[in-house]
């Protein structure tokens, strides 16, 4: 088969734990054909959605590990799949993307995640569909409305909605000590949503990354666990990755999750839960397969790779 890989520049892969770069050395061990664009490279010319792209070739050097070939325009039609690996910010061009490509799904094409879906799916809103699941949370730009909210829970987190990686989150205590300068600063003073939640503490022992792969569930979480002072787990801001098997509780919601959002073209999500509690759907570019893998022995692209191809046969 021929897989198009559309991601950030080859040069920017962290190379020992790129989840990426996991799904591209699986499928060219199993004999498929890869090939590698940016989303910039992706046009819609003569009525088709085409992409100036090249084929791949993955080497075994740390240093030097990729070969590309000549550039050539293909419909994404002409592929066996198309695997949106761009990482966010979710943002006006990553919106510009998906709308061609939901043109080329049209057209024909196979995208996995589906463009529709991951636009109707906001990777800090969706979690508002299971509220059952999910710790309190309030959605706003209204300083009064978070300043409530805080009286009520007294420790809080503060986050905007198109943050990734940890980045613009912030722990609010019972003293309240900047809670305004902070809404303020994060919302650009009422521009911007933003949401807060009640405090886990449970995050001392991990924030867990949970993977559904083609509506299944790999049977190991990553941990994310903060360091030092850090109440932010996430890996990017300094996080430590530990695998673990998945609770029982972790289990149930996400045997509940995996076929409702697979069913909607969700082929790849990571969920984030804290204590129990599901913080984070995300649909963009879900990582952690080579930690996962390297600690557990659970080869998580393997795992994906033959439901990718299930998917396709």
């Amino acid at each position: 088969m021929d897989f198009l890989f559309i991601a950030d520049p080859l040069e920017s892969f962290k190379v020992k734990k790129d989840s990426t770069l996991a799904m591209m050395r699986a499928a060219q061990q199993a004999g498929h054909h890869l090939w590698f664009c940016q989303s910039r490279n992706i046009l819609w010319k003569d009525d088709l959605v085409l992409a100036d792209c090249q084929t791949l070739v993955v080497k075994p050097s740390a240093s030097s590990w990729f070969e590309l070939g000549a550039i050539e325009a293909r419909p994404l039609k002409s592929f066996s799949a198309l695997l949106m690996r761009t990482d966010p910010p979710f943002d006006i061009e990553y919106l510009n993307a998906t709308w061609l490509l939901s043109a080329a799904v049209r057209q024909g094409a196979t995208v996995f995640n589906d463009p529709t879906a991951v636009r109707d799916h906001s990777e800090k809103l969706s979690i508002t569909e299971f509220p059952e699941l999910i710790p309190p949370t309030l959605v706003t730009r209204e300083l009064s409305a978070v300043e409530k909210f805080h009286q009520t829970h007294r420790d809080i987190v503060i986050k905007p909605l198109d943050g990734m990686g940890g980045m613009g989150v912030f722990r609010v205590g019972s003293d309240g000590l900047n809670l305004a300068s902070i809404v303020e600063t994060l919302g650009e003073n009422g521009s911007r949503t933003l949401m807060a939640q009640r405090f886990l503490p449970e995050i001392a022992q991990g924030d867990k990354r949970v993977l559904l792969i083609g509506g299944e569930v790999v049977p190991f979480s990553l941990a994310r666990i903060p360091q030092g002072n850090e109440i932010r787990g996430n890996l990017a801001a300094g996080g430590k990755g530990v695998a673990m098997p998945l609770t029982d509780a972790e289990k149930k919601i996400a045997e509940r999750l995996a076929p409702i959002l697979n069913q909607r073209g969700l082929f790849l999500v990571g969920l984030d839960l804290i204590g129990g509690y599901l913080t984070e759907i995300n649909v963009t570019s879900p990582t952690c397969f080579v930690e996962i893998t390297e600690q557990s022995g659970f080869d998580v692209s393997q795992f994906f790779l033959k439901a990718l191809e299930k998917a396709l046969s």
